[in-house]
């Protein structure tokens, strides 16, 4: 066994890696950029190296920084993570030149599968089922409009080399498949050091479903059943599940041995993953093999009970595997949902900064049998930077059945706190409330079609309106209470804590009647009916459970002016408690209009300006790009929202602008 591992990687997945080697008893190396010199995984190692600049192309994916840091450390083996140099077989090459371990697949099945193209040919002469498409590399924008229509729209534009939904772009039209070509080439050029692109048909309503694989040096392979990947955003998995609701028993079967087929024919080793789209019909395509550790292995872990990096530890170092194909048990149902720094209110664009609260819940398992899992590589106090893949943590359930496990995943992200930048939150919390995934009714087109228009938060049910209303009354009461215990009062002039009182939230407003009931509420609404609240919130609580009659309610409550602010199931509401005199003097005041900001272009999100598309004084169209800004490895083109003359450019290429920063103005 191997005595030290150098982890070629940062983040979650750096820290996911040290755990298990910690657990094998592996001394452990971290790597580091300038931007994460104070990054939890650098913490949790044994030794630290630092190798660059915070750009990922002059530190992480630049392989002679990481060999001097194998050389300078004494490291006999090196696990590469997922993203940056994990599936470049030039890295594992230059590794087995050393004389140290490669903890993954064989350099030439990174080759083979880690091109789409040549992944695509091997499939098919293997005996899997392809989805048609270009084969060859595209060189120019007009060649990629000449294929895409010959092949017919939609279709996806990709790049070879990489993955994570970097480098892709769907195109129904001449117009988006030559700007998604570009964008395309642009961000795998970025985030892999390789701007090859191809062309194959998009399949319209699928499920993206993809194959666990496991292989030892020893020709031994199996498959680990199926992971469900259908809930994406911008082809970025977001929620993923094992099992898939959809397959049955022989689909699954079916799917894994095509993988194992596929696996076999280059000769694999180690973990990876074969991914493929599945049709209404459970027709199933090969889409790509990852040569690699998904992103979402802990749903797999969770059903199988196998830990895959230790696993993929024990293969590097020339073992055998422990099981067979008989052996693959799948126990329960396991969630995973991706946090993201990225605001779901503003079209999800990336948020950076200091993350001033982070307590992610109670990992282990719960008194109901539920499981709770939180894969992470930040910290309370540090810092979300723009140079890196936008995502915080890993969320995972696992429950006997699926509605259980979405129950307790929903219950989780009730209970996460993450204060000081945008996250997505609320939106994963809606995901889980949502009919449509509670049902399994799913595709990729999920995300796309349930919220056309973004996420806009999630409107409370009348339901809802009442438990938020008793929660706020009960947390009044709390600072009422405490008010009227202030020291130094004269005993003839001691406050009373009032019962009739007016909860407002948006659209709504409720008179009800408090009073003290067991050491918590009882609310008394206007038609007669009572919740009773019981909780042990106590004034400056960010977060506290509250049962609301039978209803167990993780909520996130702050002050905000005279309202409280309440957060719940992707609700976020401010809520009023008053007197009746109040409330109706509140009734009368005017509302504050927002700023118009309608001659303006602002930059959305935290970035770097790329390009600047027009001129001052130049007229332009509606849709029309006129800017490109780059923010965790992502381009996003902003367009003009209507017809207009550019008075002013405020920005020039290069600048690296906040929220809401100025671009350019319309006249």
């Amino acid at each position: 066994m191997f005595k030290k591992i150098l982890i070629a990687n940062r983040g979650e997945i750096a820290c996911r890696v040290i755990k298990t080697a910690k657990k094998l008893a592996i001394a452990t190396v971290a790597v580091y950029s300038d931007a994460d010199r104070d990054a939890l995984h650098v913490k949790m190692a044994d030794e630290a190296v630092h190798i660059g600049p915070a750009q990922s192309n002059q530190s992480y994916i630049v392989i002679a920084k990481i060999l001097d840091a194998v050389r300078a450390t004494g490291a006999d083996a090196v696990h590469p993570g997922y993203g940056f140099l994990s599936e470049n077989a030039n890295f594992a090459e230059a590794l087995k030149a050393e004389g140290v371990a490669f903890i993954g697949p064989p350099p030439v099945a990174i080759e083979a599968m880690g091109d789409k193209i040549t992944s695509k040919k091997i499939a098919a002469s293997a005996g899997v089922s392809t989805v048609p498409g270009h084969m060859g590399l595209i060189a120019d924008a007009d060649e990629a409009l000449r294929i895409a229509g010959s092949i017919g729209y939609p279709v996806m534009i990709k790049a070879s080399a990489g993955g994570g939904g970097k480098g892709m772009r769907i195109a129904w039209n001449d117009s988006e498949a030559r700007e998604g070509f570009q964008s395309s080439k642009n961000e795998a050029k970025a985030s892999f050091g390789d701007d090859r692109i191809f062309i194959e048909k998009f399949v319209t309503q699928p499920r993206h479903i993809e194959i666990q694989v496991l292989g030892d040096q020893h020709g031994n392979l199996v498959y680990l059943g199926e992971r469900e990947c259908s809930i994406q955003r911008r082809n970025q998995k977001v929620i993923e599940e094992a099992p898939s609701p959809f397959l049955d028993a022989a689909t699954r079967k079916a799917m894994g041995e095509q993988a194992v087929a596929l696996a076999k024919a280059v000769g694999y080793f180690s973990a990876g993953t074969v991914e493929f789209i599945v049709d209404q019909d459970k027709k199933f395509y090969f889409l790509e093999m990852n040569t690699r550790l998904q992103v979402e292995h802990p749903v797999t872990e969770l059903i199988t009970g196998i830990d895959l990096v230790e696993e993929m530890i024990r293969v590097a170092a020339g073992e055998r595997l422990r099981l067979a194909q008989q052996d693959v048990k799948l126990n329960g149902w396991a969630i995973e949902s991706r946090l993201y720094a990225e605001d779901p209110y503003r079209s999800f664009l990336p948020s950076i900064g200091r993350l001033s609260r982070y307590r992610p819940p109670v990992e282990g398992a719960r008194d109901d049998g539920t499981v709770v899992r939180n894969d992470t590589g930040v910290f309370e106090g540090g810092e979300i930077s723009m140079y890196y893949d936008p995502m915080i943590a890993k969320l995972c359930s696992w429950a006997p059945d699926r509605l259980s496990a979405i129950d307790a995943m929903a219950q989780a992200l009730d209970d996460f706190e993450v204060e000081g930048i945008g996250h997505n939150l609320p939106f994963l919390s809606a995901v889980m409330e949502h009919p449509r995934f509670r049902e399994g009714r799913l595709t990729t087109a999920f995300i796309a079609e349930e919220y056309p228009d973004g996420f806009g938060g999630v409107e409370p049910s009348p339901e809802d309106v009442r438990l938020l209303a008793a929660v706020a009354a009960h947390v009044h009461l709390c600072g009422e209470r405490r008010n009227v215990r202030i020291s130094g009062a004269l005993a003839n002039r001691q406050r009373a804590v009032g019962e009739g009182w007016v909860v407002t939230l948006p659209e709504h407003e409720l008179a009800v009647k408090l009073c003290e009931q067991d050491g918590g509420s009882l609310v008394e609404f206007a038609d007669g009916s009572t919740l009773s609240v019981t909780s042990d919130w106590l004034p400056g609580m960010s977060h506290a459970i509250f049962a609301v009659r039978a209803t167990r309610m993780g909520v996130k409550v702050s002050p905000a002016n005279s309202a409280f602010r309440l957060r719940w199931r992707g609700i976020d509401v401010l809520a009023y408690v008053r007197s009746p005199r109040v409330a109706e003097l509140a009734r009368l005041m005017p509302q504050k209009l927002p700023p118009d900001t309608s001659k303006m272009l602002l930059c959305p999100m935290p970035g770097v300006v790329t390009s600047i598309a027009v001129q001052a004084g130049d007229q332009v169209e509606a849709g029309q790009a006129l800017a490109t800004v780059e923010a965790m490895k992502m381009e996003n083109v902003l367009r003009a929202e209507r017809r207009g003359v550019v008075a002013r450019i405020a920005a020039a290429a290069g600048a690296s602008l906040a929220v809401d920063e100025l671009i350019m103005e319309f006249e």
